[in-house]
């Protein structure tokens, strides 16, 4: 017995053994072709430089060259004037016409001349000295923030170049800070367009503020901004029971701490949401607590339509960038609803058995919607066939507030779960969870672009991520000028909306307080 307990366990060790070999050497082939991807990598990146170092000589050199001919042409010139200059002054002496004082003057202002050009010489250098010293320090920094988030590079690095490896960069990308040679790998000109657009902003610069109403005033929280079509207009809406729309330029261009809107549209109750639409620059969607939702003519200052189907507060709208007719909703009756700007009665009705928080339409087609729920889940749905969703998105543990497509693949959520999550939803895929803003009850916003996504904060800042990596690239804190950090009502402002200005660095952004901050991203 004691035998067969003895080999019993032997075989236990050995089997475990084997299991961790083979483990190891997994680990040890998987370390071997990452080293060889990174060694491809450097080659070819040296090479690239090199290149570059080349074509940044041959320049200098011809730079040199037409600045040679430049003096070379400026000394015969001079040999001609001595040449003409002395015929002269023979000619002028022979008449007694010149003095020797006038000749005195003229040497004097050359020389004067001579010596103010060696001044502009040496500031120029001087200029050119400091930006060197600034570029410099420029890349410090800039390497201090790839060592900061090293760990989150690395990871995608390696991911795009195993999943690329034996693809060479054909595309052409219209990104100018990728250089497109033989031999640069797919996933390595992928991977630089990450690190060149994550390392170029360190923060977030105000460039206008502006307040929405009475400071100290309790109906002042903004729950929706956003932009018009065009980037020219931007409406607020909230508790305030009003609409403003303010012309942007206005905003960022004329101080002024209150701007008066160019529009400003009363309602009947308070507001969660705005849509513009992105094809008829005058109209814009409304959702409001008492589940109506209305569009607007804000030529006229109108209500165009308004439908009342919802039962309960409706907390989302979103107008259809394919289908200007098309727009949908949802709401606390656990019900989303398509319209069309055309019939006075919703044209499709989905029933859900959590509460509604956000809907969107996939920006490539009016058939796909998203749907945040309070069950923890988003939804996304082929509006041809409601019986069930395409796929239910699982990973949050609380209610999903907001939900954002960067493409028509790509989709962002944020939760009450303080994350956002990054979703694929052409695999059905989960890709990245952000964390490091504050969001346990409120909604705070969530905005998108090509690259970066942004959110507001329970500690009254917001908040922008890098869609590549999972920590955030900045954040910017709203201090109040009228009230004091330390003052108890300080703590319980939050940041309540945010939105990108199309694919750029300038964000709209709100808090609870009714301050309204334009923010770029600055290195």
């Amino acid at each position: 017995m004691e035998q067969e307990e003895a080999e019993r366990n032997m075989q236990i060790l050995l089997d475990f053994l084997h299991c961790l070999r083979k483990q190891k050497v997994d680990e040890l082939k998987e370390i071997q072709t990452d080293l060889h991807y990174i060694k491809e990598d450097i080659n070819a990146v040296e090479r690239h430089r090199i290149d570059l170092y080349r074509a940044r000589d041959r320049y200098s050199v011809k730079l040199r060259m037409l600045g040679d001919d430049s003096s070379t042409r400026k000394s015969w010139l001079s040999s001609i004037d001595k040449n003409s200059s002395g015929i002269i002054t023979s000619s002028l002496n022979a008449r007694g016409g010149s003095s020797a004082g006038s000749l005195q003057n003229k040497k004097g202002d050359g020389k004067a001349q001579a010596n103010s050009h060696g001044h502009q010489r040496k500031d120029s250098l001087t200029g050119s000295d400091s930006q060197c010293l600034n570029q410099s320090g420029l890349s410090v920094v800039r390497k201090k923030r790839v060592h900061a988030q090293f760990n989150d590079l690395q990871e995608c690095y390696l991911q795009k170049r195993r999943q690329m490896a034996n693809q060479p960069h054909t595309k052409q990308e219209s990104d100018k800070n990728i250089i497109h040679r033989e031999g640069y790998n797919a996933g390595l000109a992928d991977f630089q367009s990450v690190l060149t657009t994550f390392t170029r902003y360190s923060r977030l610069r105000v460039i206008a503020e502006l307040r929405h109403g009475d400071i100290f005033h309790s109906a002042n929280i903004v729950s929706s901004i956003e932009f018009d079509r065009d980037d020219q207009l931007f409406a607020t809406a909230g508790v305030s029971r009003r609409i403003k729309v303010f012309d942007f330029a206005s905003v960022v261009n004329e101080p002024a701490d209150v701007h008066c809107p160019v529009v400003e549209m009363p309602t009947r109750s308070k507001l969660s949401c705005l849509s513009w639409n992105k094809f008829s620059k005058n109209r814009i969607a409304s959702s409001d607590y008492e589940g109506i939702v209305t569009v607007w003519d804000v030529t006229t200052q109108q209500s165009v339509m308004e439908y009342e189907e919802h039962e309960k507060r409706a907390w989302s709208v979103d107008f259809s960038r394919t289908e200007p007719s098309m727009l949908v909703s949802g709401s606390d009756d656990c019900k989303v609803k398509v319209w069309c700007t055309r019939q006075e009665a919703s044209v499709l009705n989905i029933d859900m058995k959590a509460n509604i928080c956000c809907v969107k339409y996939n920006p490539g087609s009016s058939n796909y919607i998203a749907v945040g729920s309070a069950d923890h889940h988003i939804h996304y749905y082929d509006l041809r066939n409601i019986s069930q969703p395409l796929h239910v998105f699982t990973g949050h543990k609380k209610a999903v507030s907001y939900v954002k497509f960067l493409t028509n693949d790509e989709l962002a959520s944020a939760s009450t779960d303080s994350t956002l999550r990054l979703w694929d939803v052409k695999e059905n895929l989960p890709v990245r969870t952000f964390r490091g803003h504050m969001n346990e009850k409120n909604f705070v916003g969530l905005t998108v672009n090509s690259e970066y996504i942004a959110c507001g904060s329970e500690s009254n800042e917001v908040y922008v991520y890098h869609k590549e990596i999972s920590k955030p690239v900045t954040w910017h804190r709203f201090s109040s000028p009228d009230m004091d950090d330390t003052d108890e009502d300080a703590g319980s402002y939050f940041i309540s909306a945010v939105c990108w200005k199309s694919d750029s660095p300038t964000m709209l952004t709100a808090n609870s307080q009714g301050t309204i901050k334009v923010l770029v991203l600055a290195a």
